[in-house]
């Protein structure tokens, strides 16, 4: 339910493929997602996204209540995005939820469609999240929001995550993916050492 595109430019696409059950992740899709991070310290740019009208539910729920909901393997995914050294671009082809979120903050860019929305709602469901995400996402909205959608389990939609700086441009649904690819061009066509170490001065 993950596949895998590799171009010969270094570009690496992985898509979430479970649509029918609103991309909702299992241990197995997470701990395929976590090795392709893992592997990706060769690629020059990955792009993460998702089939369908949702880029992700969160956990599958029945695989929640066994409990996948404070699994390790979500730090892990998200540990092994942050620490690559290429261009990191998740395209949100729709609504963001729960643990997934931590793959999308551990990118170094998010764009996503008009439609998308954005919450995690752990706190309702008696868990902490993820170590990463909370420090992550007070980074790019600032520690005041983070607690807006943490603890006040509010639901951000596509405007106002742009506005917060939750997520970096809005496209049409239609054009994420050439976007996405647009935006890794200059990364893909650069000197690997030259694009690693902007990437390195910027952290």
């Amino acid at each position: 339910m993950i596949e895998l595109q590799k171009e010969e430019s270094g570009l690496w696409i992985a898509t979430i493929n479970r649509p029918d059950k609103a991309n909702s992740l299992t241990h197995a899709m997470l701990t395929e997602l976590a090795d392709i991070a893992e592997a990706a310290q060769e690629a020059r740019a990955l792009i993460l996204t998702g089939r369908g009208k949702v880029f992700s539910a969160g956990a599958d729920l029945d695989e929640a209540r066994a409990g996948l909901a404070t699994s390790d393997v979500w730090e892990r995914l998200s540990g092994n995005i942050a620490a690559l050294p290429g261009l990191t671009i998740a395209a949100l082809n729709g609504t963001l939820a729960g643990g997934a979120m931590g793959m999308a903050l551990a990118c170094d860019l998010r764009l996503a469609v008009p439609g998308a929305k954005f919450f995690y709602p752990v706190m309702k469901l008696g868990f902490l999240p993820q170590p990463s995400d909370p420090a992550r996402m007070a980074a790019l909205i600032g520690p005041a929001r983070a607690k807006l959608v943490l603890m006040g389990g509010q639901k951000l939609l596509a405007d106002e995550a742009l506005r917060f700086g939750l997520v970096d441009r809005l496209v049409a649904g239609e054009e994420l993916l050439e976007t996405a690819r647009a935006v890794a061009a200059d990364t893909l066509a650069a000197p690997v050492e030259i694009a690693r170490g902007i990437k390195a001065m910027c952290r």
